[in-house]
């Protein structure tokens, strides 16, 4: 799912599940476990 911001930013989402939690909720998915982005600064 394709998002884009009034600014012109794209951003893709999996599911509308992320979309809400990233653009409404104004979540960190480095803090969510379901996302990809969880745990990577530690793996690197």
């Amino acid at each position: 799912m394709l998002y884009v911001k009034n600014d012109g930013t794209q951003l893709w989402f999996c599911s509308r599940r992320c979309r809400v939690y990233m653009i409404e909720h104004k979540k960190d998915p480095r803090k969510l476990k379901w996302t990809q982005l969880y745990g990577q600064q530690r793996r690197s």
